[in-house]
């Protein structure tokens, strides 16, 4: 996505009547949203907005009704797999509690886009409720093998943390949203944090990662190795980071989360719906 193009259509200098309607328009149903979104989660719990805005702006749309539904599809994936997850009787008892307050937060979600989806004159058609956790059989089943069910949460968690790094620069012309943003996106990063804890690693993306998470079968390596893709990167702003300082290349390629295009996420999430 061309973003010099995206701001610059920010702008309603030189534009027609027409063209400022359509634009004050979309800027309203935004600004709706994010008052909707505020009030929500005050009346619930500060994290209510968790994953909405990450998922809101990788798909890259100028439909704000388009861009939640797509948000919806993957909330619900989240909710179901958690709900799965601790009916299933596979989580540890230790980690239970972790995991209940996660579906807990999963629902949340599903609840505030539903209600955002229509108080801006949208419907629920065509959202997916539905899914196959073993993405059409190319791994087994999560809720059978407790380490698996946790290797998936971290991949799903860590996507999450990417895909908003990765849109986070279509939210630059609203300090508002942007801060909202910013705060649902240090939640979701603590979550993913968490999660790779209990599975006894680092609570940030290692080398461990880099070619996917290992431990399943090569299957499972490979599907998982599109989540940690370009993490190996070192070079930020024009700079090869190397260059300028004596630490580890390592500790370097840690040192930053890269992020995830829009197209990336769809085909890491698209196995897992369910037509």
């Amino acid at each position: 996505m061309d973003f010099i193009k995206l701001f610059d259509s920010f702008n309603t200098d030189n534009k027609s009547e027409e063209e400022v309607d359509i634009y004050m328009s979309r800027k309203e149903a935004f600004r709706k949203l994010g008052s909707l979104t505020k009030k929500v989660a005050l009346a619930s719990l500060p994290v209510a907005a968790f994953t909405m805005m990450p998922k809101m702006a990788f798909a890259q749309s100028s439909d704000v009704i388009g861009v939640l539904k797509f948000a919806l599809t993957l909330e619900r994936l989240e909710y179901q797999y958690y709900i799965e997850g601790v009916d299933s009787g596979i989580i540890n008892s230790r980690h239970q509690n972790v995991f209940m307050a996660i579906r807990e937060h999963e629902r949340i979600h599903v609840e505030l886009l539903e209600a955002t989806i229509q108080a801006l004159g949208g419907n629920l058609d065509g959202v997916p409720s539905m899914f196959d956790f073993t993405a059409g059989g190319v791994f087994p089943s999560p809720f059978s093998n407790y380490q698996l069910f946790l290797a998936l949460s971290q991949a799903l968690e860590d996507t999450g943390v990417r895909a908003y790094k990765g849109q986070a620069p279509n939210l630059i012309d609203n300090d508002e949203l942007l801060k909202v943003a910013l705060q649902i996106h240090a939640v979701e990063a603590r979550h993913a944090s968490q999660v790779r804890r209990i599975r006894g690693r680092k609570g940030w993306i290692t080398e461990e990662d880099y070619d996917g998470i290992d431990g399943f079968g090569g299957t499972f390596m490979v599907a998982s190795s599109a989540v940690y893709a370009g993490e190996k990167n070192t070079t930020h702003v024009g700079v090869e980071v190397t260059d300028v300082t004596t630490v580890p290349v390592m500790a370097v390629r840690e040192a930053w989360d890269e992020p995830l295009s829009m197209q990336m996420v769809v085909d890491i999430v698209k196995p897992f719906i369910v037509s």
